[in-house]
């Protein structure tokens, strides 16, 4: 079977509701979707890093227990696990605080085995932090020789919206390795100023990277490719936490790519009817864990959908 390879942050959130906390769950953009595949019985893993400390100890526990290789996570030394307070609002949707403190030496691991169509997540401001980028670019280089499709989930966050022009080139070499890339409406007004997916397509991302998802927090989903042009509805369903939404519905969009068989090579001549499921599976993960304070999916209906 396919792997899936993630790269991105681990973080513990804190979740406040009605001004108290409610419960603190692992997370991290791409790890939540990690997990979610690790419970449908996926082959995942994570490169990643956490505090040799006892959130580190949780994290790397929960990695274990839902079936995700971890050699790819360091605990590192000098510094502590990484924390946000993540604050629901009446909408259930986030505003956060986060509490970082890492050492000077990062992301210090050996590359976990790609072969050809494996398929890499990355996503987040950790894949354009400066301090990381030649180990993020090294690690794009790697997964490209190999053969590995892309997907990249832009999830850029209005906190980092001042530095936008700074990192541009970085994202847009992102995007260059990128077989699918993934945003919100917020997501392409903090990068580019502007929340038209349609706009936004042809003047940012077709030249780098062809098949684009927009995403618009319950709103419709956009999907834009040189051949296919499709608006999907969101049904309405009541929500407990949108924390771990768009992660989800980035596995599940993931795994509909493995459950269908589709290829890197497939992409670009992909149907409207196979997209259609694709998209499926990532509204039905991203309903799911919208039911919970989970940051992913549960494993009760993990065990039901595969």
């Amino acid at each position: 079977m396919r792997k899936v390879i993630g790269i991105g942050e681990t973080i513990m959130d804190i979740i406040f509701k009605d001004g108290k906390p409610t419960v603190a769950v692992p997370g991290g953009s791409v790890f939540n979707g990690i997990i979610s595949l690790g419970r449908l019985g996926v082959p995942v893993s994570l490169i990643s890093e956490t505090g040799n400390d006892r959130v580190g100890d949780l994290i790397v526990d929960f990695l274990e227990d839902n079936g995700v290789e971890h050699k790819g996570v360091i605990q590192y030394q000098n510094g502590r696990s990484a924390i946000s307070l993540a604050w629901l609002n009446e909408k259930n949707d986030a505003e956060y605080m986060f509490y970082k403190d890492y050492p000077s030496a990062r992301l210090e691991v050996s590359w976990p085995e790609i072969n050809s169509d494996d398929i890499v997540m990355m996503g987040s401001y950790f894949v354009l932090n400066p301090v990381l980028r030649p180990k993020v670019k090294d690690f794009l280089d790697y997964a490209r020789e190999h053969g590995a499709l892309i997907y990249y989930d832009f999830n850029f966050r209005s906190s980092h919206k001042h530095e936008a022009i700074k990192i541009y080139a970085d994202m847009l070499e992102n995007l260059e390795y990128t077989d699918i890339v993934r945003g919100s409406v917020e997501d392409l007004e903090n990068l580019f100023g502007n929340g038209d997916a349609a706009k936004v397509y042809k003047r940012e991302i077709e030249f780098y990277c062809k098949n684009f998802l927009c995403t618009d927090a319950g709103g419709d989903i956009k999907l834009i490719t040189p051949s296919v042009s499709m608006d999907f509805k969101v049904d309405k369903i009541p929500t407990v936490s949108t924390i771990g939404a768009g992660d989800n519905f980035n596995a599940g969009v993931v795994y509909g790519l493995i459950k269908y068989g589709v290829r890197r090579n497939d992409l670009a001549n992909l149907d409207e009817g196979t997209w259609t499921k694709i998209i499926q599976c990532g509204k039905d993960l991203a309903a799911d864990v919208c039911q919970s304070f989970n940051n992913s999916i549960s494993k009760e209906f993990a065990e039901a959908y595969k």
